[in-house]
Order: C-alpha cells, then structure tokens, then sequence
C-alpha cells in the first residue's frame, strides 16, 4: 500500500465517492449521473492507494472476491488476495515452510477479511488501514496507519509466514489457531 500523499489522495477519493452514493441514495433524488460519478471516485481512489485497479480488464481472477464470499483453505506463495464488497477467509494453517519463507498479501476493501494461522508456527503480520479495522494477536490493531505482529517464535533468519495486509472501510482479523 502506498504511503504519504498517494495514502492522502486515495483516502480523500474513497471519501468523496462513497458520501455522494449515500447522498444520492438516501436523498432518493437518484439520478445515475451521481452514483456513477461516486463509483468512479470510489475506483480511482483504490488506484491510488493500490498503483492498480484491482479488477483487471473487466475478469476477476481467483485470487479477487468481488461482492461474494470465499474461502481459501491453501493460499499459494507470493499471491496477493483481494476482497471487494465481500468476505474472504484465508487458512494459513497448512503454510509449508520447508521451502524458506511464504510471503502473501491481503488487501480488503468495503469487506471482511479473516487470516488464520498456526499459533506455533513464526510469522510476522503488517497491516495498513485506512477507515477500517484491523485486529492482530496480541492486541494490536490499526484504525488509521500501520501496525504489526510478530510471533513468539519469529526469527527473521529462519524460514517463515509474512502476510501484509491492507485493509480500507473494511476490517481484517487475524485468527491464532
């Protein structure tokens, strides 16, 4: 997630679009016009803050939740997860880390998102939020900035499980299982 003026902006364009379609809506003066103009701001914001619109040239990959819900019993190593208007659980419980370190991304916008992991295994979790809930173990949890766990048995020389998560109007728990 992009940080200072791109952090800004993006935040300043999710605003403006999502209080004109609530305008518009409970106002019920519903010209189209409006709501499409909200919708645009509400895109163009997540290009800001995301450096790329996160529904590639109209398909949604399986690595997207778009207004549905899915669960990801084994997410793959150096994927990047979305989650737009929907809910998305992620079981890092089966991580194999054998092979060195697995990296992923999670990024939630307008939705849920639940991370389980292992309570034994080492990981090290980095969340961003903007307008939105994210809830690590130990307590930590992030409003508005970053925030960050590391497990007990976190060594950064050792093979490991290290998620980043970004999380906008939208909340984020991780799960210690």
């Amino acid at each position: 997630m992009k940080m200072g003026a791109g952090l800004f902006w993006g935040a300043l364009l999710l605003i403006l679009g999502t209080v004109l379609i609530i305008k518009v809506v409970f106002n019920i003066d519903f010209p189209i016009f409006k709501v499409l103009v909200g919708v645009f701001f509400i895109f163009l914001g997540i290009k800001v803050l995301f450096g790329r619109v996160l529904i590639p040239e109209g398909k949604i990959g399986p690595e997207e939740t778009i207004f549905n819900e899915r669960v990801y019993e084994q997410p793959e190593r150096g994927k990047e997860y979305s989650v737009i208007f929907g809910k998305g659980v992620y079981d890092f419980t089966n991580v194999d880390l054998s092979e060195g370190n697995f990296d992923a991304k999670v990024n939630t916008i307008f939705g849920g998102s639940v991370i389980r992991i292992r309570e034994d295994m080492p990981v090290r979790i980095d969340a961003d939020a903007v307008f939105a809930g994210a809830e690590l173990p130990g307590g930590n949890t992030a409003v508005f900035g970053t925030t960050s766990y590391t497990s007990d048995s976190y060594n950064s020389d050792s093979a490991s499980l290290h998620i980043r998560v970004g999380v906008v109007f939208g909340g984020v728990q991780v799960v210690r299982r």
